[in-house]
């Protein structure tokens, strides 16, 4: 007897024998005359499933009148699978499974292997779905080489929430691919939007099964490493969820990931977008610790460490900082960084049990190529140094003009020319001067002429020709004989003519930076929010819940406007508590904040965060007015992820009541919220 044959008769009772009630099944005569003698007896039963029922007697009809036995099926299938007839092997398949049950699960790891090598999504989401029906009915006959294969071509073939199902299929069963294809899969998955939600929850979800499996000291589930971390936060610092971002540096923590040089430059841009300045700080001693060789690859960490001074309109430091990057920077390693690893608080560094993110400096991937993400916009790397960009140099002049330190800008752009060991008659001092000239900030220029005059420093004598064709343009006689007497001393020969009173100064790249940088300053975060906020952060970091709430009070009293950051972190201080009722209060506050600051609408993981506290909390009216806000604003909704919040939490809540079983009109809401989120989330 054939290894087909022994199959077969191993498997003789199947879907008919579910439908007979577990009788035996002897021919198909037989089946169909009890089938109707079943439903003459039952009308009323009949009635009620008669559409559903005669759908199937009609396929078993069919395939009864033309006598198709298990080994034909088989071998029909086996042969459709062998020519990559895909269409055929699935019609097979669903004529096999509707009369017997699951074929084995040779066969079934055969079905899904070929679908997965093919570059056709129609059969990728088939074999996804194939794949989650028997997880949820007899996930024995799943294979994990052949689950492998199949998330790792879903991922390819960018398609998300599927790829993400089979991911979290393999989680349930502790059983995930290898490190090699779980970074493969991560990469492809962050590369869309989608992808890089569902992927920041995959690893929360995977980190924290990690650790609940390192407890009983049984884990073989592969662990993430520095690389899947830093895929997924730069992805969240590519598509701006930026608060999600500081979750999963915190969870790196957590998982005891070490840091590298990639995470770092990553780890800036987050904290440039959530503007905590503080937080970035920490890790500059450290960086600036390393070999001449590696400072360009911390490019980008400078340009956003520049652009938080800024922010908080700290013009001393953003000046300290670019001398020292324009300087010869020697390294100077401390005893801490010779250790191996150095070790960054994230949060309060005076609190024993905070967390602590390892951090190697020194250390690039090399077994593992991928692009960080992200643009220089202050800081560039030229001839082995750093220099200002247009932008930064535009800020440089609004940040020093807004606080009436001309005489110290003109002090720095010096300084700096010489470090870099640039012509006397550089450019870039004559670009600031032109630009403030075409801005009509002429006593700005007048004063930065008279600066560079006192240091010897010269400029070119175009600049001195549009100051003075703009003195007389503006009537302002005094102001052009002043200048006339000061080119004189200089020793500049103009040829002033009626025809030079004419000329104009163009408008530069750099004047453009500094109308583009001011209209954004208009739109900017206060720099009281940002200080508010970094309060905020500590104190719900430290579990000094009393302290946050007081100061969330005191921005309200003071009528400064929260933004997503503020909301976030208390959130995240209640959470951590337990204080879902606090959250249903916040959540008010961020309607009327929407309102009142023109319906604006917040980062997505501020929402994504208030809907699972409030399915932790059992407030499944704000669940679906979150859910229904979500939804209307188009943003995605990881219902896997709900879903499993809510099994978590509340599997049994009103499983089998409905609204006329209710004790009154409040329960009767409840059951309909409930419900209708069992219904979103796909819970019988």
């Amino acid at each position: 007897m054939s290894k087909l044959q022994c199959l077969i008769r191993a498997n003789q009772t199947g879907f008919l024998r579910l439908i007979l009630g577990g009788r035996n099944v002897c021919s198909h005569n037989v089946i169909f005359q009890q089938l109707n003698s079943y439903n003459n007896n039952n009308r009323s039963l009949r009635s009620r499933f008669s559409e559903e029922f005669s759908t199937i007697a009609e396929k078993l009809e069919k395939l009864s009148s033309k006598k198709p036995s298990q080994w034909i099926l088989l071998e029909k299938l086996e042969k459709a699978l062998k020519e990559h007839q895909l269409d055929e092997a699935w019609k097979t398949y669903q004529d096999f499974k509707l009369v017997y049950g699951y074929p084995e699960q040779l066969f079934i790891s055969n079905l899904i292997t070929e679908f997965s090598y093919t570059t056709d999504s129609k059969y990728l989401r088939r074999a996804s779905d194939l794949a989650l029906s028997i997880s949820r009915e007899k996930s024995v006959l799943l294979r994990h080489d052949v689950m492998t294969k199949l998330v790792l071509s879903l991922s390819r073939a960018q398609i998300p929430v599927p790829a993400s199902n089979i991911l979290r299929i393999m989680l349930d069963k502790n059983s995930l691919p290898s490190l090699e294809v779980l970074r493969m899969v991560f990469l492809h998955l962050v590369k869309t939007e989608t992808g890089s939600y569902l992927a920041s929850n995959i690893l929360e979800e995977i980190c924290y099964c990690f650790q609940k499996l390192s407890v009983k000291k049984s884990c073989q589930l592969t662990k993430p490493d520095v690389t899947i971390f830093n895929l997924v936060l730069d992805s969240c610092a590519r598509f701006g969820n930026s608060l999600k971002g500081q979750q999963i540096m915190e969870l790196m923590s957590i998982t005891g990931v070490i840091a590298d040089a990639d995470t770092a430059v990553v780890i800036a841009r987050v904290h440039e977008m959530n503007g905590t300045r503080d937080e970035l700080k920490k890790f500059k001693d450290y960086i600036d610790a390393v070999p001449v060789s590696l400072s360009r690859h911390y490019q980008q960490f400078y340009d956003r460490l520049i652009c938080l001074h800024f922010k908080v309109n700290d013009i001393d430091s953003v000046c300290a900082l670019l001398l020292e990057l324009s300087g010869n920077r020697e390294p100077n390693p401390s005893p801490r960084e010779q250790k191996g690893y150095c070790t960054v608080s994230i949060g309060s560094d005076k609190i024993k049990m905070g967390l602590k993110l390892q951090f190697l400096p020194q250390q690039l991937q090399k077994d593992f190529v991928y692009k960080v993400d992200g643009k220089n916009e202050l800081v560039l790397y030229k001839n082995g140094k750093f220099v200002l960009s247009n932008n930064g140099l535009a800020k440089l002049v609004i940040g020093y003009k807004r606080c009436g330190r001309i005489s110290d800008l003109s002090k720095l752009l010096i300084s700096i020319q010489s470090m870099l060991s640039s012509p006397p008659n550089n450019s870039s001092c004559s670009d600031v001067i032109d630009a403030c000239i075409y801005l009509g900030w002429l006593e700005t220029a007048h004063d930065l002429l008279e600066d560079f005059e006192l240091e010897k420093y010269s400029v070119r004598e175009s600049s001195y020709k549009y100051l003075l064709t703009c003195y007389y343009k503006e009537n302002m006689p005094r102001e052009a004989e002043g200048l006339l007497r000061q080119i004189k001393k200089v020793g500049i020969g103009i040829n002033f003519s009626d025809d030079t009173k004419e000329i104009s100064v163009s408008k530069s790249d750099l004047a453009n930076s500094i109308i583009q940088n001011m209209r954004e300053e208009e739109k900017a975060t206060p720099v009281l929010v940002h200080e508010y906020n970094s309060s905020l952060y500590f104190f719900t970091k430290a579990k000094m819940i009393e302290d946050a709430t007081q100061t969330y009070r005191k921005m309200h009293k003071m009528k400064i406007q929260a933004n997503a950051s503020t909301f976030f972190h208390m959130i995240c201080g209640y959470s951590s508590l337990g204080m879902y009722r606090e959250i249903t209060s916040l959540w008010g506050d961020i309607k009327r904040s929407m309102v009142n600051n023109r319906n604006t609408v917040y980062n997505r993981d501020l929402y994504e965060l208030l809907l699972l506290n409030f399915i932790r909390g059992g407030y499944f009216e704000r669940v679906m007015e979150v859910i229904g806000f979500m939804i209307k604003n188009g943003m995605f909704l990881d219902k896997w992820s709900y879903k499993t919040e809510f099994l978590k939490f509340h599997r049994d809540l009103y499983r089998t009541l409905t609204e006329s079983d209710a004790k009154d009109e409040t329960q009767s809401k409840r059951i309909e919220h409930v419900q209708a989120f069992r219904k979103l989330v796909g819970i019988s």
